[in-house]
């Protein structure tokens, strides 16, 4: 016992930190954008709600939610990995990563995962507000469930949906004067949220099809089966159609429309000309997804700045 406490607790050689840095695929930015901007619409939105609110405050808490996410998208990474390392080693896509291929124990693992929930919490503490972290609390069973869910049900998406897009109630919280969560707003946004992860991840998991069927694992890809672009173009089209809606109520405009707009031809062109039989272009489609996002979170900040110059309301 003593010997095994040793060497958990002992100094990381250079591979384990390289492990490390690829359990949090800090290489990779998809996570932390897909994170990100449903919290970025938040804020967006909010700013464009109560002019009060300086346009410095909202970039900076765009910024220090960025941070955040990154760290969010680092820790789901890792719980993602140690959890599903079984199945990753299994899977031609997955194997080469650092846990199956034994760059890290798991007992190391894990700990690197308690190091970064402690750091989360002690950030979450310092930075977030009281109603903020509660939605937090609230989505953080969901980074633990996730990476099970392929295990014992078809609808991974579903919960990745619901944990990704929780930011739309917490930047809302966190820039807002008064606190107060217009849910008739933001319930439609963060549905529709959870129905473009859907899309993308439904279009992502077909990567995995084959080595899924040989191993007996879940997956919404192999749910819908040959009617993927169908079921996706609906999903994409009720998180166009709710966005829209929530920006409605908000009191949007044309730029925002506009930006809703452009998201949506090129997502809904790029999902129609997709091979669900191809890797490579459900790769490609996935790709594209934070490039979407990023011509929404345009569309809400424009139309905000637009307003408060059209009604001279300083920036």
């Amino acid at each position: 016992m003593s010997k095994r406490l040793a060497n958990l607790f002992a100094s990381p050689s250079k591979e384990e930190l390289n492990a490390c840095w690829e359990l949090c695929r800090l290489n990779n930015n998809m996570g932390c954008w897909t994170t990100w901007i449903p919290t970025a619409w938040a804020l967006a939105m909010v700013y464009h709600a109560q002019p009060q609110i300086p346009g410095a405050l909202a970039l900076m808490w765009a910024a220090k939610y960025f941070v955040l996410c990154s760290g969010i998208k680092s820790l789901i990474m890792t719980i993602d990995d140690i959890l599903d390392h079984d199945i990753d080693a299994m899977v031609v896509r997955t194997k080469n990563r650092a846990i199956p291929r034994g760059a890290i124990s798991l007992d190391r693992a894990w700990l690197f995962f308690g190091l970064q929930v402690v750091l989360g919490v002690c950030l979450a503490q310092a930075i977030l507000d009281p109603v903020s972290r509660r939605f937090a609390a609230a989505a953080a069973p969901l980074f633990v469930i996730y990476p099970t869910c392929k295990r014992w049900m078809y609808f991974a998406p579903v919960t990745l949906g619901l944990m990704f897009t929780v930011g739309v109630f917490m930047g809302w919280s966190t820039l807002s004067l008064t606190k107060q969560l217009p849910y008739e707003i933001l319930v439609p946004i963060y549905i529709g949220g959870c129905c473009w992860v859907w899309t993308y991840e439904t279009i992502y998991q077909h990567m995995d099809k084959v080595d899924d069927v040989k191993i007996g694992i879940r997956s919404s890809a192999l749910l819908c089966g040959r009617y993927t672009i169908p079921v996706c173009s609906t999903t994409a089209i009720a998180f166009f159609g709710l966005l829209t809606y929530g920006g409605y109520l908000n009191g949007h405009s044309y730029p925002f429309f506009a930006g809703v707009l452009l998201a949506a031809v090129l997502l809904m062109s790029k999902l129609l000309r997709t091979n669900i039989e191809c890797p490579a272009d459900c790769r490609d489609f996935f790709l594209q997804t934070p490039l979407i996002g990023q011509i929404i979170v345009g569309g809400f900040a424009a139309d905000a700045v637009i307003a408060r110059i059209s009604n001279d309301i300083a920036l």
